[in-house]
């Protein structure tokens, strides 16, 4: 299937975003650990949290977890300190996702883990019981899921985690997005030293919980208004919080650069409320930015520059490689297509220095089986007139009424049969 995605003639528009998907399985996984009744109000209704969900309440023999990567590792952790014997397991990709690091973490405290295929990867055969706990070190710049895995489990061990970062910490926003939710259920888990998070043997306690909606989701929206560069384009955008702990709500900063103005409805700090994006139509003619704490914002922001004409160096992308697909790879394919010869720097760095080629005569997107691929190149038919994207429905991971949202906005969603 194919969607061929056509541009208004203006954008204005109020869009209700779906939830954060990163707070909802981060809550669903505490919720279960504190034994609490009531779930988390506002809860995403993206594939990866229900999948989460699913698992939770049926919790059947073989788990499968399709392609959520986040549920993968969070209930990896979680069954491993939950009695029970459990298979866990996922799709083709989800079987070539690495997480050697995870299990080799959860065996040094206890766990009974046993690799069902190819050692290093999924599936996963998990015997839960209680464990002991212990102090423990891994590397800070593995993906910070496997280090909110652990942190999670922590209140739950007998003595307790203190878990070591070495070297290089990165996607730190997100491991203080798990602590936050964590002392919201009443754990005693906090950073201790520059590289170091003590969680103490506090059980969790249950607990009443709102779910902010998606500041992820939120950015193909800043694209959207960046793209149009028109003083009359306005996109409201409701359920988000200023001094969100989300670290993608770092996009406010960068699309700032990009002529794209955040104009927050009066509410306390923290307390989610509308958001205005309004075009102002400055912008910086190169742009440089790590976006180490904030990966899931690289293809946003690679598509989006090289539309604008925007010469860019994006440095803190190790981790895209190991993503839904090598979204480094993607990357370059997809905006060759497009007429942008966009390079790596050893599968950490990607570099725009205007450089352009010949684009397909009739360039349709790949998608990869990544939801980000659609989401991000959509909003290119703004500059386009017109975007054809393969298998769109791959959005349900984490913004399920995406192209519906589209078509409230006035673009035209068209659907091709291959």
């Amino acid at each position: 299937m194919q969607y061929i995605i056509t541009a208004p003639p203006r954008l204005q528009t109020q869009v209700d975003l779906p939830a954060s998907k990163s707070i909802s399985n981060r809550a669903l996984i505490i919720h279960a650990l504190s034994g609490g009744d009531d779930f988390p109000q506002n809860l995403s209704d993206c594939d990866d949290t229900e999948v989460t969900l699913r698992a939770l309440k049926q919790m059947p023999d073989v788990i499968d977890i399709k392609a959520a990567g986040t549920a993968m590792r969070f209930l990896t952790a979680y069954l491993s300190v939950t009695p029970g014997e459990h298979t866990i397991t996922g799709t083709d990709r989800m079987k070539h996702r690495p997480i050697k690091i995870l299990v080799d973490a959860l065996r040094y405290l206890g766990a009974d883990i046993d690799y069902v295929g190819e050692e290093g990867f999924p599936p996963l055969r998990i015997r839960g019981h209680q464990l002991d706990g212990s102090a423990i070190a891994i590397p800070g710049n593995v993906s910070s899921q496997y280090i909110s895995a652990l942190l999670m489990i922590g209140p739950a061990l007998k003595n307790g985690l203190q878990l070591r970062l070495t070297g290089e910490i990165i996607s730190r926003p997100y491991i203080d997005l798990t602590l936050s939710v964590m002392t919201t259920y009443g754990a005693d888990a906090e950073w201790t030293d520059i590289d170091t998070i003590t969680v103490k043997p506090k059980p969790y306690r249950p607990s009443p919980y709102y779910i902010e909606n998606d500041w992820s989701a939120a950015s193909y929206w800043y694209e959207m208004v960046a793209l149009s560069d028109s003083a009359d384009s306005e996109v409201t955008l409701t359920g988000l919080a200023d001094g969100s702990r989300q670290g993608d709500s770092t996009v406010r900063y960068i699309f700032s650069l990009l002529g794209v103005k955040t104009l927050f409805d009066e509410a306390p700090e923290g307390v989610p409320t509308r958001v205005r994006l309004k075009c102002t139509g400055r912008k910086l003619p190169h742009l440089e930015y790590d976006f180490v704490s904030a990966p899931d914002l690289a293809q946003t922001f690679v598509a989006c520059c090289c539309a604008m004409g925007v010469k860019f160096r994006f440095t803190g992308l190790q981790t895209l490689k190991i993503k839904e697909t090598d979204r480094i790879e993607a990357l370059k394919t997809e905006m060759r297509k497009l007429g942008f010869v966009v390079n790596d720097v050893e599968g950490r760095e990607l570099v725009w220095d205007g450089e352009r080629c010949a684009p397909a005569d009739h360039p349709v997107i790949d998608t990869y089986e990544d939801h980000r691929m659609a989401l991000a190149f959509a909003p290119l038919a703004l500059s386009l007139g017109h975007i054809t994207v393969n298998n769109p429905q791959v959005v349900t991971k984490s913004y399920p009424h995406y192209w519906e949202d589209l078509a409230k906005a006035g673009f035209q969603v068209a659907e091709v049969n291959e």
